[in-house]
């Protein structure tokens, strides 16, 4: 399974959301969408899901710590102990084995990021 695994701030836009995702995700087949738990109720977020018509995975904040990132920021290092909550929710999505296919992409507003991953089983 390809995932998109989205990280986002709480001002983030649908605006935001899609330019992260149309930066990342322009030459893959993604099935599924993916991001921390807590982020559930962003309104966005859920916008954003429905017009792709793509299902939305949460990820508990435990199970993104320890995802072997790409990329690191400070922020998602403090609060959720990986590098990139867009990359590590992608990688726990995807499920095992997965892989990222690329470092994630940030929106130009700088509001939202997006990687993706594939699942190591076909």
């Amino acid at each position: 399974m390809i995932v998109a695994g989205l990280g986002f701030s709480s001002d983030a836009t649908t605006d935001s959301l899609r330019a992260a995702y149309d930066a990342a995700a322009a030459s893959h087949d993604v099935q599924a969408l993916a991001t921390v738990a807590d982020k559930s109720g962003h309104s966005a977020l859920a916008a954003f899901a429905e017009s792709l018509a793509l299902p939305l995975h949460f990820v508990a904040a435990a199970d993104l710590a320890g995802q072997r990132t790409l990329t690191c920021s400070n922020r998602s290092r403090a609060a959720y102990g990986t590098g990139s909550v867009a990359e590590a929710s992608a990688l726990a999505a995807a499920g095992s084995g997965a892989r990222l296919l690329s470092p994630r992409h940030i929106s130009d507003d700088r509001l939202a990021t997006c990687a993706i991953a594939i699942g190591g089983q076909t």
